[in-house]
């Protein structure tokens, strides 16, 4: 009967995007869904009406009721949560599931790559943030949001684009043709609307401008698209030498940025990144899981 079977949902939710899957007690999977963004640094309320819109889709999919979203042992990992005012946030929320446990888009991501063992990930998506897990310990770096942080993430490299396009307009530095590939994107005619249009925006909109860059740099050799994809591949080049100075036994790099600035990588960091063994959904899954064999032995 529907009543009694036990469904587990992981739950990938960045500054773009929110990805699950819903698998039944044997691992299988039944369904999928996709939504928008669920980082609760960028709204509590969109993070959570995301997690729910692509568990109702995963839910459709797999041919089971709404209802059935009461039986359900959620593992949710969520960019922003890494600070706790948006951890506590998100754990307040008096949400649907039979169980919900939290955690970073980060940890889910580490479990994922290395199907649960140790190992090292970078995120590098519409922000950016690296994780090593070796040896029963943790360390993370980065992950601080986009005011402050996120280099090398597609948000930084848009936000990035249009600083140093304005001042290109402005005749502070060599203008180049992205200038005009920005202005024609944004639909803009000069600094004052570019400024105005872009200015308080939120990080998804700024890495929708970054593969425009990467393309400005890789096929048109454009100076300021390719002194932004270098600044970006060398955070990623730090933050690589970094989780490698504690010797994981595997180091992956997920996320939309991953595979067009692994070629802009340095020849020492190259070598190191394999591929990420399972997606993010499959280590927030790895991860209720684990949750839920130590809440039956308490």
């Amino acid at each position: 009967m529907i009543n009694q079977q036990k469904y587990f949902l992981g739950v990938d939710g960045g500054g773009s995007k929110c990805r699950v899957l819903l698998t039944n007690e044997l691992g299988e999977a039944l369904g999928e869904g996709i939504s928008g963004p669920a980082n609760p640094n960028q709204g509590l309320d969109q993070a959570i009406n995301s997690i729910l819109s692509a568990t109702e889709q995963a839910l459709k999919q797999a041919d089971l009721p709404s209802h059935c979203i009461d039986k359900i042992h959620a593992g949710v990992g969520l960019a922003g949560v890494n600070l706790p005012k948006y951890r506590r946030m998100l754990e307040q929320w008096d949400h649907p599931f039979a169980q919900m446990h939290i955690t970073t888009d980060l940890e889910i991501a580490c479990l994922g790559a290395h199907d649960g063992e140790d190992g090292a990930v970078i995120i590098s998506g519409t922000g950016s943030v690296g994780m090593v897990c070796n040896k029963g310990t943790q360390h993370a770096f980065g992950g601080y949001g986009f005011s402050v942080g996120d280099q090398g993430s597609g948000a930084w490299i848009g936000h990035q684009a249009v600083i140093q396009c304005l001042l290109a307009l402005d005749g502070l530095r060599p203008r180049s043709e992205l200038v005009d590939k920005l202005l024609s994107f944004t639909q803009c005619a000069d600094t004052q609307q570019l400024a105005e249009k872009m200015a308080n925006l939120p990080p998804s909109a700024y890495a929708r401008l970054a593969p425009l860059v990467i393309a400005q740099a890789e096929s048109q050799k454009d100076a300021i698209a390719l002194d932004i994809l270098m600044s970006a591949a060398d955070y990623i080049n730090q933050l690589s030498r970094k989780l490698l100075s504690f010797h994981p036994p595997r180091l992956a790099m997920i996320g939309g940025l991953a595979e067009p600035i692994r070629s802009w990588l340095a020849e020492d960091v190259k070598p190191h990144i394999q591929e990420a063994i399972h997606s993010p959904e499959v280590g927030a899954i790895l991860y209720i899981k684990q949750k839920s064999v130590i809440s039956e032995n308490v």
